[in-house]
Formats: structure tokens, sequence, C-alpha cells
């Protein structure tokens, strides 16, 4: 039989881990670890917070092509729990420079944040972010929507 291993070391101290209060810091934090291809592939990225809000960590979940990335919710969900997050952010780009949700953006939205009520690890927030802006979803009140 094959061992299962759970492991996560958070190499930070608590009073360096950055806090996400507000949409704009995760932006900002994002922005700064962002891949130069915010303008050529869909990409999207996890953050994981814990209860007060202080980022455990990210990490890169998809990469796509130019009109989208297939995203598996048992992935987000894996990560949350291997690092014990009490609550995620998620964020993709849009290369064609518009920040409007797609339905299919909705959808995965829609289908995570039940994911995070069954499992006690709520959806946060979900930007959608371009090289000069970005939308949250919470900030617009629609992220179980």
């Amino acid at each position: 039989m094959a061992e299962i291993a759970i492991n996560y070391k958070n190499k930070k101290k608590y009073a360096e881990m950055p806090k996400i209060k507000y949409s704009s810091d995760a932006y900002e934090f994002l922005r700064s670890v962002w891949s130069e291809r915010i303008e050529h592939v869909e990409e999207l990225v996890l953050l994981c917070l814990n209860r007060a809000n202080k980022l455990l960590g990210w990490i890169k979940v998809s990469t796509g092509d130019v009109t989208g990335c297939l995203v598996d919710p048992k992935i987000i969900y894996q990560t949350a729990l291997k690092v014990n997050a009490c609550g995620l952010i998620l964020a993709h780009n849009h290369p064609s420079g518009k920040k409007t949700p797609r339905e299919s953006d909705r959808a995965l939205t829609r289908k995570l944040v039940s994911a995070g009520k069954v499992l006690d690890i709520p959806v946060l927030d979900h930007l959608i972010l371009t090289a000069e802006e970005y939308f949250s979803f919470a900030d617009e009140g629609i992220l179980g929507l």
C-alpha cells in the first residue's frame, strides 16, 4: 500500500504574514506574484487564509489558453485542507483586458462557494484581474449568486 503523507510548513513568522483585509489587498499581492503572461494566457491562483485573514500561502492552480483554463474543485480544496485554511480567495485573469465576469466564471464561483459551505472553508472573494484593473465578486455582492 502507498503511504499518504500530508505536510505543510509555513516559513514565515505570524507577524510577517500579509493580512488580506480588502479586495485591494488581495489584488496588490496577486499582481506582485502574477506571471508576466497576464495578457497572454488565462491562469487561476488560489490564496489560502487563516482565521485572521493572514495569508498562509498561494498556488497557481491552473494555466489555460487565451479563452479560459480548466479548474478542478478537488485541487482547490485539497490545497485548502492541506494548509488548514479557514478562507479562500480565488483569482484569475482575462487576457482580453475585460474584467467583466463570464457565465463560466459565475458558475465556477457558485460551485466553489457551495463546496466551501460543506467543508466550512468559505470562498471569501473571487477576483478577475487584467493588466490594469480588477473585478471583485465580493465587492459587487455576487459571490454566492
